[in-house]
């Protein structure tokens, strides 16, 4: 079997080309990313290319399965640089698939592709799928997945998997999640088990989170499977709240009301004091819990990290500064890495 894989040198991506990689059904996997993993990485093929702007039939020929996980959440405040690749570069990748004859495309969509729901209950992939409205992430994965509706009615021998995962963390991504979701300002070392005594909690915040090695397992059981199809939710237990993360982290909680907390970290973004768009914060307050049943039933699927787990795992990396192989993934450099990210303007690359 033939993967290519796109944005192979991501969280995601990293954890799967390992996977993939020993897999002895496997007999080859090509990368393609805007820039090169460099010679250890266990790829038989790469291709340096933007999904954006770059001719991807000839990388996906042969291809007995495309897995696409090329997205930018980054620069944040670049929202047409932002749609050009999350939205068109999605459509470029489905046409490229097409022109190519791959038969089988995986697709990352995500949890918040969903419209605001319950915290009291899980649900399923039939939930409705608008997205929270004032998110560009959530807006760009609800998009993407409307189009991918429509090719499945006019190309249906294009067998078309989507995956919905929760938020995904792994130790060596700890730098990249400090640098798209926290900036510069963020000390690594106060994060320290036991000496961080007091962490915000936002009444009504929780949310699901699962590994990215389990998430990539999932890939690679749908790559396999003869018969998966549509959507499937991804996530671990237990269902994750400021108060069990504090309490792991040998911490206590102190409630901020939503009203307060939304403005203070809308301020904080119009300061360039973080990259997040605040509307992270609706994403995790209004995005619905989500069962991975169909997932578990129909592929085989069990994760083996928990969720508070990967939690702790990717916040000991944070401490630690650690990081991957790969220029996405690249480990934190200290002082002088922090000073170039504010000089390249916080929330811009």
């Amino acid at each position: 079997m033939r993967v290519v894989i796109t944005g192979a040198t991501g969280n995601v991506g990293s954890a799967l080309v390992t996977a993939l990689a020993a897999d002895p059904a496997v007999d080859s996997v090509v990368g393609v990313a805007r820039r090169h993993p460099g010679p250890a990485y266990p790829l038989e093929g790469f291709v340096q290319a933007d999904v954006s702007r770059d001719d991807l039939r000839d990388a996906f020929a042969g291809a007995d399965a495309v897995v696409h996980l090329a997205w930018e959440i980054q620069p944040s405040r670049d929202r047409a640089r932002l749609w050009r690749t999350n939205v068109q570069g999605t459509q470029r990748v489905v046409d490229a698939a097409l022109g190519a004859g791959v038969p089988r495309l995986v697709v990352a969509s995500s949890i918040g592709v969903y419209s605001a729901g319950p915290k009291t209950r899980l649900v399923d992939e039939t939930w409705p799928r608008d997205g929270i409205p004032s998110s560009t992430y959530s807006r760009h994965k609800a998009e993407i997945e409307r189009a991918l509706d429509e090719v499945e009615q006019r190309a249906p021998a294009l067998r078309i998997i989507r995956m919905r995962p929760a938020l995904i963390f792994q130790r060596s991504s700890a730098t990249e999640q400090r640098k798209l979701f926290a900036g510069p300002f963020v000390p690594g070392r106060l994060l320290r088990r036991g000496l961080l005594r007091v962490l915000p909690d936002v009444p009504g915040l929780a949310f699901q989170a699962v590994h990215a090695t389990d998430v990539a397992e999932a890939y690679r059981l749908a790559v396999h499977s003869p018969d998966a199809r549509g959507a499937y939710n991804v996530a671990s237990e237990p269902v994750l709240g400021m108060p069990s993360i504090a309490a792991s982290r040998h911490a206590r909680t102190i409630a901020v009301p939503r009203s307060i907390a939304r403005p203070a970290f809308a301020a904080a973004y119009a300061l360039r004091l973080h990259p997040s768009e605040p509307s992270w914060l609706d994403v995790g307050l209004d995005t619905p819990l989500v069962s991975s049943q169909r997932i578990t039933m129909e592929l085989g699927w069990q994760p083996r990290v928990s969720a508070l787990d990967t939690i702790n795992e990717v916040v000991d990396g944070l401490v630690a500064g650690e990081g991957g192989r790969t220029d996405p993934l690249t480990p934190d450099d200290g002082l002088i890495g922090r000073l170039r990210e504010l000089r390249e303007g916080v929330g811009r690359r």
